[in-house]
């Protein structure tokens, strides 16, 4: 998610890659995908803002060495690695500036995407600076957007995606939940965390649904984020950081090794 448009306080909730193949069939999965090209889409949880060490040539996008298709990519040298995903990108933005890098040649594709869309930044904005019930109310709007309209956006990303690419395995990974719950933990009450660790598991279900229906791999990693949500001894997520917003309630360098990464290579 666009720093800018995060700056008022934060980013985006959500969502989940997770049916893996284990195994001798993951590794024959991950060599087919390495005899072809790469392509990585997606928002700020696909471009490793929160990571560090960003590619200056990426500019706002915020491209990370430390993100897990940079990471995957250096594991397991495809034919060719485009790495597209861009912070701030909502649906609309991967059609209009991300695809480009699809061919009949391309194997593997990876696509976190849909949290712009549904407003979380506004979301986690509401929920840090006003009341329980203001915080619920903007979840539930944002859970409205997420049943009635973002089905429909998937689809057509979706849909381009295998015009483009028809011979690639695509992987659609979703968002952490953010909060270890019953904690004494700074920050939120425990009602505003609940809320929105529902609305992650609920994103994350709709994605889930529609990449189904489009016979693509669904990779969830709320799994791997377990006990390393914010509050835990062990966070893989940044809190609000005051002094950097934009990283704010993204995952951090070990997020994507430990988090992302081991998701997305048993589902390659």
């Amino acid at each position: 998610m666009r720093r800018s448009r995060l700056t008022g306080l934060v980013t985006s909730l959500l969502l989940a890659v997770g049916l893996g193949l284990t195994g001798a069939a993951s590794a024959q999965a991950s060599s087919t995908a390495a005899s072809g090209g790469y392509v990585a889409l997606g928002d700020s949880y696909s471009s490793g803002v929160g990571a560090g060490s960003y590619i200056s040539s990426s500019g706002d996008c915020d491209r990370s060495t430390k993100a897990y298709p940079y990471l995957w990519n250096a594991a397991h040298s495809p034919s060719s690695f485009a790495f597209n995903a861009c912070s701030g990108a909502t649906t609309d933005d991967v059609l209009a500036g991300q695809l480009g890098s699809l061919s009949s040649s391309t194997s593997l594709v990876s696509l976190t995407i849909g949290g712009n869309d549904a407003g979380f930044a506004d979301v986690m904005t509401t929920c840090v600076l006003q009341s329980d019930s203001s915080c619920l109310s903007r979840i539930n709007t944002a859970r409205a957007y997420v049943a009635n309209t973002l089905p429909g956006k998937l689809d057509t990303v979706y849909n381009a995606i295998s015009a483009k690419a028809p011979s690639a395995r695509v992987v659609v990974i979703g968002y952490p939940r953010f909060y270890l719950l019953g904690q004494s933990c700074l920050g939120l009450s425990e009602t505003k965390r609940s809320a929105i660790n529902d609305a992650a598991d609920y994103i994350n279900a709709t994605i889930k649904a529609r990449v189904t229906a489009h016979n693509f791999v669904f990779g969830d990693v709320r799994t791997t984020f377990s006990g390393h949500e914010i509050c835990s001894s062990n966070s893989w997520l940044h809190s609000v950081n005051w002094l950097d917003i934009g990283e704010s309630y993204h995952p951090t360098a070990a997020g994507h090794s430990g988090g992302y990464l081991p998701v997305f290579t048993n589902a390659a």
